[in-house]
């Protein structure tokens, strides 16, 4: 199939792309690299553009024809929608209106959206399932919510328009082959940052929050590896060709790991311990998000190989160890 991936040069969407490639589909990436790197897409024609350009983006559409859109592109720092949340409404939802807009003009009916478990709020029951009330509690949950909606009034109206959302929870890791993996110049998730902590980047892991209602009192999440994610999204492609109903799916491992047993993970994996200082909690964080998974097993027939915390931190430190050496080597050149 054509699949046009916007944000595609980011941390999912390249994942996604490589195993896009990889299964032999034919690939365009659409991402204006404010925060993605050129060097990312293994795969595939890489258009520079922003969603909101819609004269380039129709003309980008238009030229690649695409049998399906996967959308990725997308502010996703909670703390930063929480003092910025316009940005995030804006890039997020008025953005997203925009991209679906031009897929309608062109007459594109599968649609594959990258979407989070932040539209669950703090949910009262954990694991959290798809039926569960939406209730975000920071604007970047909320902005990707409004997606949701959209794509569900879009597709009661339109019947040749089918999508599946996918609503990550903590998505971790790297390629197993370190070809790829999370190269942001101030990264916010928890395991990227304990990993450049021990290698000397940062000067201390700060660990928000310790008194949550939760067993350690820090937070805790349901990890899912990078390349388990990318499968679910060639599933949700699949799914649609065969005719699939839209639906929503949440992308997890159906278990979860506080912040310190991250730490304690990391500090086993790299050898090194690292300093952490506990401060107070982060705006917009709930206390516990762990996937019930059920559904994207049923419908999607997905499967998951790297359920297992050491081999997410051991790939992921095999990354940033590859990307502190390029630097470094960069930086003698």
């Amino acid at each position: 199939m054509k699949v046009f991936v916007t944000g595609g040069a980011g941390y999912i969407g390249s994942h996604v792309v490589l195993a896009l490639g990889e299964a032999g589909h034919e690939v365009m990436v659409y991402d204006n690299l404010s925060t993605g790197n050129r060097g990312a897409v293994l795969h595939g024609e890489l258009v520079v553009g922003d969603l909101a350009d819609r004269a380039l983006l129709a003309a980008t559409l238009e030229r690649f024809r695409p049998d399906a859109v996967m959308h990725f592109a997308a502010s996703i720092e909670v703390g930063e929608s929480v003092r910025d949340p316009l940005k995030y409404y804006r890039n997020n939802s008025a953005n997203a209106l925009n991209l679906l807009e031009a897929v309608r003009a062109a007459g594109i009916g599968r649609f594959i959206f990258s979407s989070t478990a932040a539209v669950y709020g703090n949910p009262p029951v954990v694991p959290v399932d798809e039926e569960a009330t939406l209730a975000p509690i920071n604007p970047y949950g909320a902005s990707k919510l409004v997606t949701e909606r959209m794509l569900f009034d879009l597709a009661a109206a339109d019947g040749a328009f089918r999508y599946v959302s996918l609503r990550y929870f903590n998505v971790a890791g790297a390629d197993p082959q370190a070809r790829l993996g999370q190269d942001y110049a101030n990264p916010t998730h928890l395991i990227t940052r304990a990993l450049k902590t021990a290698l000397g980047i940062f000067p201390k892991l700060q660990v928000f929050g310790t008194d949550y209602p939760t067993p350690d009192g820090t937070c805790i999440r349901d990890y899912i590896h990078i390349a388990d994610l990318a499968r679910a999204h060639l599933d949700a492609l699949g799914y649609l060709a065969d005719g699939g109903a839209s639906t929503v799916c949440n992308c997890g491992y159906g278990r979860g790991f506080s912040v310190n047993e991250v730490v304690a993970m990391a500090r086993q994996v790299t050898g090194i311990d690292f300093p952490v200082e506990a401060v107070g909690r982060r705006e917009g964080d709930p206390a516990e998000l762990v996937a019930a998974s059920d559904k994207i097993r049923r419908l999607l027939n997905w499967r998951q190989q790297h359920d297992d915390l050491e081999f997410i931190l051991k790939t992921a430190w095999a990354w940033e160890k590859k990307l502190a050496a390029k630097r470094v080597s960069e930086l003698a050149s």
